[in-house]
């Protein structure tokens, strides 16, 4: 079978496969369907739409293509879900979507569709912004910034938006410097004892440890995700040995708790002498 054959083929199936996941949910919408589906509104969708996103974060994370697989279709599933719900509406349908997001992705890559000439990514993500701004009716520029964002994602952001029209430092040295100058902020807030001032700093400072992950190429939300798994997976460890000695967590001190977690610690260094997040 020659590859454009291939490709027709594949191309029908897929085309099979979505028509018929939207007219099953369709289906499932009519009078005659689900009595849970025809209750849901947009705004009930709204938490499982979010925790399918986080799932197929920690498919992703966790190299589950299984899962990863399942997850995409569930997210598949709500936005379709979503979709019928304005069509019954009379405001938009799924051919609608699929047609903004395509001439869309053709509008911003120029480079690739047109007669733009960028070459590096740092270029296109100017250029993209730069097309996005024309599109937009915002007063500012950060007006389009989702306000339910995760705060870490919702602050990277911001910032990866503000370097993108050159407000952002020269170096890592210069964020470590903010970060350091924060903390010193923090310091002095808490010797004052004034409640306030203490909240507003631990933001500025968690915010220039975001800046700061992000000026070094990572992604300050996986990155925290990363150490929180590290840390449960040391306190399991931790408890594990508690209950060899037949103690449990709760009935003993801190020194003792403390030697027991430095041991993990030193052989988690070990078996990973490379990394970087060994900060606990």
């Amino acid at each position: 079978m020659d590859a454009a054959k291939d490709s027709s083929i594949q191309q029908s199936r897929f085309i099979n496969h979505f028509q018929q996941l939207c007219e099953i949910v369709a289906k499932l919408r009519a009078p005659s369907g689900c009595p849970w589906d025809r209750e849901q509104t947009h705004e009930s969708l709204l938490p499982a739409l979010i925790e399918e996103a986080y799932e197929i974060a920690g498919a992703v994370r966790a190299k589950d293509d299984v899962n990863f697989r399942e997850e995409l279709g569930d997210l598949l599933l709500l936005i379709v879900m979503h979709a019928e719900i304005a069509r019954e509406a009379g405001r938009f349908n799924i051919d609608d979507v699929l047609s903004d997001v395509t001439k869309k992705l053709i509008r911003r890559h120029p480079h690739v569709f047109g007669k733009s000439d960028v070459r590096d990514s740092g270029a296109v993500l100017k250029q993209w912004e730069s097309i996005k701004r024309t599109e937009k009716t915002s007063k500012h520029y950060l007006d389009d910034l989702p306000a339910a964002l995760p705060a870490l994602v919702r602050a990277q952001k911001a910032q990866s938006k503000a370097a993108r029209v050159n407000f952002d430092w020269a170096s890592v040295r210069d964020v470590i410097a903010k970060v350091e100058e924060e903390l010193g902020e923090l310091k002095d807030a808490l010797a004052s004892e004034n409640r306030q001032s203490i909240e507003d700093e631990i933001g500025d400072l968690l915010f220039a440890i975001v800046n700061l992950a992000r000026k070094c190429e990572l992604d300050a939300e996986s990155t925290l995700q990363t150490a929180t798994d590290k840390f449960v997976a040391r306190f399991n460890r931790l408890e594990d040995e508690l209950q060899a000695r037949g103690k449990r967590l709760g009935d003993v001190d801190l020194a003792e708790l403390d030697a027991i977690w430095n041991e993990i610690k030193k052989t988690s260094n070990t078996q990973h002498p490379t990394s970087n997040l060994d900060s606990f």
